[in-house]
């Protein structure tokens, strides 16, 4: 097949699975609805964001789009390309979609939570190819131990993120996004390319019913999975060799929620608990609008995701070093522009 045949296939092939991902997620949605109204309702507190009782439970349909579409269409299309660990991450995500659900409906104890989420992320682990490695110079034993505490911390940022309207579309679309695109780069398996187009899909899909002022929230059914699976997606592009890429992709989540972590850890506050300090949220009390906060927070990751392309298109340190240079200047930037009163 001619070159420009096989990309205009691939294109296709692509377009096919975000929509049917979109589709199936507003189809889950609007079945779900009423449930979630009835049985899932977010009321608001001093800690909200919200000022009206708004339902949750959106995820159910982002993680089960995603699951179902990436399932048919690596079966269809590529089915040798479906690798072993496709089936634990599934596993690992329904896994903690349950855990996520279960504290949305009656809050959890920290304990019960926590071990649940390092038991999904050791499934996740179990399944990569033992020669997969991030960090060379590191015994094999202790890497898989750093591994599952950070995919821990990003599961619990990405759901500490997630309380503002649109804030995890716009953050998570412009990630998933530039993962697909770093697949044409060999970033990532085929499987693995499918899963971000799906996952991709489904937010798109989501995204009209979050948009502010939110008639739905995704609740932790929907923000623990997303970060499983995009810490396992990163995960894979870090271990291809492409570790500043897979950096560059969240670096605004990574800043905002690990400096609000040490912030309030350095204030002796309970980490665990809900509150209102991340960058995000200080704006609006300075004076940002929603659609102001997460405008800025899409465009500082498109240009993340350009750095990204362009430490892996280089493919030198140099590229890579200057490329996470730039990054954490324009992420700074930003938290330091939310840090400040609109005049």
């Amino acid at each position: 097949m001619p070159a420009s045949d096989s990309f205009q296939h691939m294109a296709m092939l692509g377009t096919a699975i975000i929509a049917a991902s979109a589709a199936t997620t507003i189809a889950l949605i609007v079945w779900l609805r009423p449930w979630l109204v009835r049985y899932a309702m977010a009321r608001p507190n001093a800690r909200s964001s919200h000022t009206t009782p708004t339902p949750q439970g959106g995820g159910i349909a982002v993680v089960a789009a995603t699951i179902a579409v990436t399932a048919a269409a690596v079966l269809m299309s590529a089915p040798s390309s479906l690798a072993p660990s496709l089936a634990l991450v599934a596993a690992a995500t329904i896994l903690i979609a349950l855990i996520g659900a279960t504290d949305d409906i009656r809050t959890l104890a920290v304990a019960p939570r926590l071990f649940g989420q390092m038991l999904a992320v050791a499934i996740v682990l179990a399944g990569l190819p033992a020669d997969l490695t991030v960090t060379p110079f590191l015994p094999w034993w202790l890497e898989r131990i750093l591994l599952l505490i950070a995919g821990v911390w990003f599961v619990n940022l990405v759901n500490f993120m997630d309380g503002l309207d649109w804030m995890t579309v716009a953050e998570m679309v412009p990630v998933a996004g530039g993962l697909v695109l770093l697949s044409a780069f060999g970033a990532l398996p085929p499987h693995a390319t499918i899963l971000a187009l799906a996952l991709l899909g489904a937010l798109l899909g989501f995204a009209p019913f979050n948009k502010p002022v939110a008639r739905l929230f995704l609740g932790d059914v929907g923000s623990l999975p997303i970060g499983l699976l995009v810490g396992y997606l990163l995960l894979l592009v870090a271990g291809n060799g492409h570790v500043a890429a897979a950096v560059l992709l969240p670096l605004y989540y990574l800043a905002d929620a690990t400096l609000t972590l040490l912030r309030r850890l350095g204030n002796g506050e309970k980490v665990w608990e809900a509150h209102r300090t991340h960058f995000y949220q200080r704006a609006t009390n300075h004076g940002f609008t929603v659609p102001q906060i997460v405008g800025r927070v899409f465009a500082v990751n498109v240009g993340l995701v350009v750095l990204a392309l362009l430490s892996i298109w280089q493919a030198n340190w140099t590229a890579q070093i200057v490329a996470l240079l730039i990054g954490i200047l324009l992420v700074a930037g930003l938290l330091v522009h939310f840090s400040r009163k609109r005049a």
